[in-house]
């Protein structure tokens, strides 16, 4: 599963676009982020990258959880979503 970094400077729009890519291509994507205006423009990208793929038929599920993360050789705890979608039967 590919994995999306998102940091609190990153548009949603540019996000949700990569998110809109790689959903098409394999049906799911792992988005993490750190901290809380990071989860926030993850959380939009989500959002807006559900409303580019619902006029094609393809509806997005959503699963919060927690992952531990290192960066710059710290352990840090992130927010990690998994974005998968389910095409209408």
């Amino acid at each position: 599963m590919e994995i999306l970094k998102v940091s609190s400077k990153s548009t949603p729009n540019s996000v949700a676009g990569a998110i809109a890519g790689v959903v098409r291509e394999s049906g799911c994507v792992e988005i993490q982020s750190v901290g809380a205006s990071a989860a926030n423009q993850a959380l939009k990208a989500v959002a807006i990258a559900r409303g580019y793929l619902a006029p094609t038929g393809i509806e997005l599920f959503c699963v919060p959880a927690f992952v531990n993360v290192t960066i710059e050789g710290e352990d840090r705890t992130a927010i990690k979503l998994v974005v998968e979608t389910k095409r209408p039967s």
